[in-house]
């Protein structure tokens, strides 16, 4: 066959000419590097690595590795509804009736009863008009934000938002202005200057950031919004069933009206027990998205049995609040006790998700191995989910968590941070001279 290339065959596959090929290229992509050097040098130093552990049950506030039964720190089962037995009734009748796949998209293969009555439930939940689901969490952002938007239009996003959220902005070709990280005056500053360019504009933040645990200043957002003549998406993923009196998420913690945000998005993976994601809003724009949004009309419909146990979950929050008032007690007091043994917990502000600041990818990981021998799981998060001195272990909270299961896992932390460092520092001195 006749070569094509724009470059010799023989030289495009030769094994002295791989790296420079399309197929291996990415292997020189920093943020695939930057795992791969976490790895191969914690191997180096005898560290284990922590990722991809292989869990033989539901995750919990205790999980089972190994055979070996472990404290929890790695779930977003935040309100301890996953498993419930309602959930798996419900799971196992759906699956009889409907099977295990919507079989195609809703749009051509048409839909079950359980899309329509979670949705119904979701925007009724919310006390907005409409409610589209879709099979993807990360998928919701991703599709909305690269659908509704285009290069006469302008994206102006927290600059902590989550990679989905940066994605679709980058996927709908709009201008993107990153403001720094829960600052008004900066997201102020970029609209006064740069707003009156652009036809549409959107402000997009999370209503519970996932890396460090801190609320943005909603009310002032709104503010904003209405006065630069902008749209706005709340990213809910973390904040449903955690953030509000009975866990409605952002607009009931700040007791606002929520049809001042034009879309609520979350995701059904958290405090929901299920998989994909919604946007809940108006009914014209949810219109639009069912008959527009590639996410949702080129993507198979989420399972019938997802859509029974995601809404199973919200009856399960609405009819017992106090999953959301022991998940908020337990969150507080994580917050404090590590204060009081002198560990960082960030810009947390005790709301399910709590980072221990760590700022060496290395230490975080040792650190993480030393807790694990103990027989506490907890991961670290390094660069490129956070920027590269802002290493940190992340810790997930449930309702299931108590006082005890804290107390063991920061004394633990407590006593294996210092011997972590002096382990990276003493093999950074030993090898000071190696390449």
């Amino acid at each position: 066959m006749k070569n094509t290339l724009p470059y010799p065959t023989d030289q495009a596959t030769s094994p002295q000419h791989a790296e420079d090929t399309c197929a291996s290229g990415f292997n020189r992509h920093r943020s695939k590097l930057a795992f791969d050097r976490l790895v191969e040098m914690g191997a180096k130093m005898g560290m284990e690595n922590p990722l991809f552990l292989c869990h033989e049950r539901a995750a919990k506030a205790t999980t089972l590795i190994g055979g070996s039964e472990y404290l929890n720190f790695s779930t977003y089962d935040y309100l301890d509804i996953n498993a419930h037995p309602e959930i798996t009734d419900v799971v196992t009748k759906a699956a009889a009736l409907y099977g295990t796949s919507a079989g195609a998209s809703r749009l051509v293969g048409g839909e079950r009863p359980p899309h329509r009555e979670l949705e119904r439930a979701l925007a009724d939940f919310y006390g907005v008009e409409d409610c589209i689901v879709y099979v993807s969490g990360h998928a919701t952002n991703v599709s909305t934000l690269g659908f509704l938007y285009g290069p006469r239009d302008a994206i102006f996003h927290d600059g902590l938002a989550h990679n989905s959220l940066v994605q679709g902005a980058r996927l709908s070709g709009a201008a993107r202005f990153s403001y720094t990280h829960n600052d008004c005056e900066a997201l102020e500053s970029l609209l006064k200057t740069r707003r009156a360019e652009y036809k549409r504009a959107i402000i997009v933040t999370e209503g519970l950031f996932s890396m460090d645990g801190n609320i943005p200043d909603l009310p002032r957002i709104i503010e904003l919004k209405k006065q630069y003549d902008c749209m706005l998406l709340v990213d809910e993923a973390h904040s449903l069933g955690v953030l509000g009196k009975t866990g409605r998420g952002a607009h009931e913690y700040f007791d606002i009206d929520p049809t001042e945000v034009d879309m609520w998005m979350s995701t059904l993976s958290k405090s929901m027990c299920g998989c994909g994601g919604f946007i809940a809003g108006r009914h014209d724009l949810i219109e639009f998205l069912k008959y527009g949004s590639p996410g949702f009309v080129f993507s198979v419909g989420m399972p019938p049995i997802v859509a029974v146990a995601c809404r199973k979950a919200l009856e399960i929050l609405i009819r017992e609040p106090e999953r959301v008032h022991k998940l908020q007690n337990i969150s507080q007091f994580f917050v404090h006790y590590a204060s009081e043994l002198g560990l960082d917990t960030g810009s947390a502000q005790g709301y399910a998700i709590v980072p221990i600041m760590i700022g060496d990818a290395m230490v975080a990981g040792f650190l993480a191995n030393a807790l694990i021998k103990r027989g506490i799981y907890v991961m670290p998060i390094t660069f490129p989910a956070v920027k590269e001195g802002t290493d940190r272990l992340r810790f997930f909270l449930s309702a299931s968590h108590t006082e005890e299961h804290i107390r063991k896992a920061l004394d633990a932390v407590k006593e294996e941070l210092p011997i972590a460092w002096d382990t990276v520092k003493r093999y950074v001195r030993e090898h000071a001279n190696e390449q």
